[in-house]
């Protein structure tokens, strides 16, 4: 059953729009749970290199990023990945485009757990600018192959938002090949799952401009979180991850 939550954790705020009832299997707690996490579009692992949660409870594994097939869909590419999971009942964390993988992952695996991190559910979650790059086509005039400048980039006379901005891409940026890029825009503005997961928890910051919080349902959302909350906001989830991770429920500690 659905319901709408108001959370205080500190002096934070937490509203959780019509989060469903999650059931977790409990295993032996002697045996930690094994967390695999994806990375948003063309980012390195090591967007999770803040993120620790408890040894004694979890055991945390990086995937990474691979060369896409021609013409290969996200279903298809998504079941390659599999293969980099050693693991049964595992959890999967997936930040942006690295959540959609994940949701197509556990056709392939069993899963315990799937969290969703500055992503979407659904095609209804995509940002209407994406629906219009679709079917204008316009995604395929992005200058996508800029990437690879990012690091030269960085050194102009540019403001200090915009460094910034530069500095963490190019500290994180881990795919810069062009045609990987457009392989993976394609296949963000194209996801066409209709219905919602039963068993995701979804975790979005309330400034994300890359998927804006208006067309998120059903998730906990973030005061003051961006797109790039996995980087900057990490004690926010080392503080909450585990309780989301094992009861779908954020940690009532301070």
């Amino acid at each position: 059953m659905a319901t709408n939550t108001f959370i205080f954790v500190g002096k934070y705020t937490y509203f959780c729009m019509n989060i469903p009832a999650i059931n977790v299997k409990m295993k032996d707690p002697a045996s930690p749970i094994h967390v695999y996490f994806m990375p948003g579009m063309a980012a390195k692992p090591t967007i999770f290199e803040f993120i620790k949660l408890p040894e004694a409870q979890f055991e945390m594994h990086w995937l990474s990023w691979i060369p896409p097939l021609k013409k290969e869909s996200i279903e298809a590419y998504s079941k390659r990945i599999c293969h980099n999971v050693k693991h049964e009942n595992v959890v999967l964390v997936g930040v942006s485009l690295g959540g959609v993988v994940v949701q197509e992952m556990q056709k392939f695996i069993s899963v315990r757990q799937i969290v969703l991190i500055s992503s979407v559910k659904t095609k209804y979650e995509i940002p209407g600018y994406m629906h219009f790059g679709r079917k204008t086509g316009f995604y395929k005039l992005l200058p996508l192959g800029l990437a690879k400048y990012f690091g030269k980039l960085e050194k102009w006379p540019l403001g200090k938002f915009i460094k910034s901005r530069l500095h963490i891409y190019n500290r994180y940026l881990g795919v810069t090949n062009t045609m990987h890029l457009k392989w993976a825009a394609r296949e963000m503005v194209y996801w066409n799952r209709e219905k919602p997961l039963p068993h995701v928890v979804h975790i979005h910051g309330n400034n994300d401009h890359i998927f804006p919080i208006n067309k998120i349902k059903g998730c906990f959302v973030v005061q003051g979180g961006t797109h790039l909350m996995i980087i900057n906001r990490p004690r926010w989830f080392n503080q909450h991850l585990p309780s989301l991770i094992r009861f779908g429920k954020l940690s009532a500690l301070n």
